[in-house]
């Protein structure tokens, strides 16, 4: 990633000019090091799909094992990046705020992936 950075536009980066306060970085941390998990992306894709899905349907959609998800599901609700609620048997999971969302397009117009 180094060398990356090395090559990039300088011009470009010198047109970025955003600044944060501390609480406002601490949070943005806390979410990020909240979503820094390939199977917590891909819980974020599957919503970003379907508005709302129980356990089991993820559990489907991303196969993985119940107790592995349910540990990330948990994490994401604790850091108020999902909300979940209860109907009979089923817990159903959906995004608290869909502007969350925005990181797939940070993420794809950062140029750090391809």
């Amino acid at each position: 990633m180094f060398i990356y950075l090395l090559d990039m536009d300088v011009k470009r980066i010198d047109n970025i000019n955003y600044q944060f306060d501390a609480s406002k970085l601490e949070r943005v941390a806390e979410i990020l090091k909240t979503l820094s998990h390939p199977v917590r992306l891909s819980v974020l894709q599957s919503l970003q799909k379907e508005e709302r899905l129980s356990v089991s349907e993820l559990i489907v959609e991303l196969d993985i094992e119940q107790s592995l998800l349910s540990h990330h599901l948990t994490k994401m609700k604790d850091k108020g990046i999902l909300k979940s609620e209860r109907e009979g048997k089923n817990i159903y999971y959906s995004l608290a705020d869909i502007t969350i969302l925005k990181i797939f397009e940070c993420m794809g117009s950062c140029g750090l992936i391809n």
